[in-house]
């Protein structure tokens, strides 16, 4: 269960944005919609424990995040948030396996190279585990950005405007990943956008104006 409870963040000394509550059962996919400046991008900080609303609380399965210290919240955040972000962010030197492994280094999970192989081999790519970023291409870097947030069965997953660079084909394509690694891996799922070709596959919005 996640809960935000009154949450609003406020910057500088005029502009303050409040969001209204929003309670996630587990297992729920959820539609993050907003235009440009409709805070979204603030939502997504907050509840991924980046930035600490000036007010409100955020609670992920009994854990109010904000109460954790900064070295406790990084490593809650390592093992029950995956983010998946519009472009992939991979060390160019280190495998795909390695980039994977680092997922849970920071997370401070011991090494599993067998759970690496399994996420790799469910998103069709676990014949590229030994290979470089510069050698796949951008729908491959994808799904590898998808392994990385799922690599340690995290609670809630969350995809920030996966879709916004792709046409229309690509996009159902990645929709379907994520949609499939969420139930997978029974990871809750917020996909932040202000793509309207998704709306469609989802039942649960969360709208920002």
């Amino acid at each position: 269960m996640i809960s935000i409870q009154s949450v609003a963040h406020r910057y500088g000394d005029a502009h303050n944005i409040s969001f209204k509550d929003w309670e996630i059962k587990d297992g729920e996919q959820w539609l993050l919609l907003g235009e440009s400046g409709s805070g979204k991008t603030t939502l997504l900080h907050i509840l991924t424990g980046i930035l600490k609303p000036s007010t409100g609380n955020i609670n992920i399965n009994g854990t109010s995040v904000y109460s954790l210290s900064p070295r406790a919240l990084d490593q809650f955040r390592g093992r029950n948030i995956g983010i998946i972000f519009q472009r992939p962010h991979l060390i160019k030197s280190l495998t795909i396996a390695e980039n994977i492994m680092l997922a849970q280094s920071f997370a401070s999970l011991p090494e599993n190279r067998d759970r690496i192989h399994e996420v790799l081999d469910s998103l069709g790519i676990a014949d590229k585990k030994n290979t470089y970023p510069s050698e796949l291409s951008q729908g491959q870097l994808q799904r590898v950005s998808i392994a990385r947030a799922v690599i340690n069965k995290p609670a809630l997953l969350i995809a920030d405007e996966p879709t916004s660079s792709l046409d229309d084909k690509n996009a159902i394509a990645v929709l379907n990943l994520l949609l499939q690694q969420s139930g997978l891996n029974q990871a809750t799922l917020i996909v932040a956008t202000h793509d309207k070709r998704v709306k469609d596959a989802f039942t649960n919005t969360y709208e920002l104006k």
